[in-house]
């Protein structure tokens, strides 16, 4: 049997603007932690480093599906490095500002600006797409890039803090300003695989693609999940040092990551027939059933590890099956819109979690956190469920090539 990962590399310029793709999206693990390792050292305050982070996060989260859309309808090139080099020019007055100590506002004007930062894992989804549409490989890329993300959050997340706390306080963040800065000129650079202008005039006159009910229903359903991945995180951190081992924290939460990228890997090499919106139902689903035990498992390390390992399990699943059923249900002209309102409801989703979680750990005690996740699970399969109309078809099925509103 074939490597169906090999296959799809084998497409002229695929691991080009697949491996500038990595490296470009580093900054989406490293900045938000990275801002908050620097500011917490410079200045000793968690609360203004964790209030700079959280504007960026969540300007971000508005800002980059508007660039995104942008991208539909003036392609790649023109729009991606314009963003890009304000947000690189904002993350190094962030640098310059809390170096030279200058006043607090500052510090928030610039997390501000970098928000333009692009979504590069839509634009690296938009040109598998171009590549692949209507074929069963397009599942493995979309299982690869899953995988990809799932390294790029173990990898830059834990490169930002070393480094801003072995070298210096701005080390992380400057880091990450160079991966985002040449790894999205090497990516833009390659414009053989850059995906076409489509036909926008049905597209503008439909509005954004939050507007689409498929792109409502995944968005919010991955802001559920998203919250579970980052309670699992803060969890883990609370219950390990409850049990006066700490440091396995790191090891835990890199369990839980590897789980998710072993089975999402499998599922992209063996592409299953069953409906993609199936699919997700099922992927939730398991979800949900699997972060019951997470909260009976804070009795030891190993017995946390091994929950957390299986809780893991669906959710690259999930995330690969939910992009593909955004590349079925949304019109092309609005597709790379529509994979980065996805892709910032997992950002969201982590945002709330931490906040939520971090309150119920405060309050109910370290082992009651994952009931975050129990409650997110469920509120995940209620999304899901109740959504299988809107997400089942093809986009061959809309009239103008627009999705459907349907009733309720």
């Amino acid at each position: 049997m074939p490597n169906p990962y090999a296959e799809i590399f084998k497409v002229k310029g695929a691991k080009g603007f697949s491996a500038a793709g990595f490296f470009a999206r580093l900054p989406i693990a490293m900045a938000p932690i990275g801002i908050v390792a620097m500011l917490s050292q410079t200045h000793g305050e968690y609360w203004l480093a964790g209030a700079v982070s959280a504007t960026f996060a969540l300007a971000n989260a508005v800002i980059s599906p508007q660039v995104s859309r942008l991208v539909d309808r003036l392609g790649q090139a023109r729009v991606v490095m314009p963003a890009t080099i304000v947000a690189v020019a904002a993350f190094l007055a962030l640098i310059a500002a809390t170096n030279q100590g200058w006043p607090e506002w500052t510090l928030f004007l610039f997390a501000f600006l970098a928000a333009a930062m692009p979504s590069i894992p839509a634009m690296v989804r938009a040109r598998w797409t171009e590549i692949f549409r209507g074929r069963p490989e397009l599942n493995t890329a979309f299982a690869f890039e899953s995988a990809a993300d799932e390294l790029v959050y173990i990898a830059g997340a834990s490169l930002s803090v070393g480094l801003a706390v072995s070298l210096f306080p701005e080390a992380g963040m400057l880091i990450s300003t160079f991966f985002l800065a040449l790894g999205t000129i090497a990516f833009i650079a390659q414009r053989g695989t850059e995906p076409k202008v489509r036909d926008t005039e049905g597209a503008i006159s439909h509005g954004s693609a939050i507007r689409l009910r498929p792109v409502q229903i995944i968005t919010l359903a991955l802001i559920f999940v998203g919250s579970i991945f980052a309670t699992a995180e803060v969890s883990a951190v609370a219950i390990t040092k409850e049990l006066g081992e700490p440091g396995a924290a790191s090891l835990v939460i890199g369990v839980y990551a590897v789980g998710s990228f072993v089975i999402g890997l499998v599922l992209g090499a063996f592409n299953p027939s069953m409906p993609l919106h199936r699919q997700l139902l099922v992927a939730v689903i398991v979800i949900a059933v699997t972060s019951v035990p997470l909260v009976f498992a804070g009795t030891s390390v190993a017995m946390l590890a091994l929950a957390v390992f299986v809780s893991g399990v669906a959710i690259s699943p999930t995330f690969i099956t939910a992009f593909g059923t955004i590349e079925r249900r949304v019109p092309e002209a609005m597709l790379t819109e529509g994979v980065t309102w996805v892709m910032t409801g997992i950002g969201i989703g982590m945002a709330l979690g931490a906040f939520l979680t971090g309150w119920v750990v405060d309050t109910f005690g370290a082992a009651n956190g994952f009931w975050v996740s129990v409650a997110a699970g469920v509120a995940t399969v209620i999304t899901v469920a109740l959504g299988q109309s809107s997400l089942a078809g093809d986009r061959a099925d809309d009239a103008a090539g627009l999705c459907p509103q349907p009733a309720e």
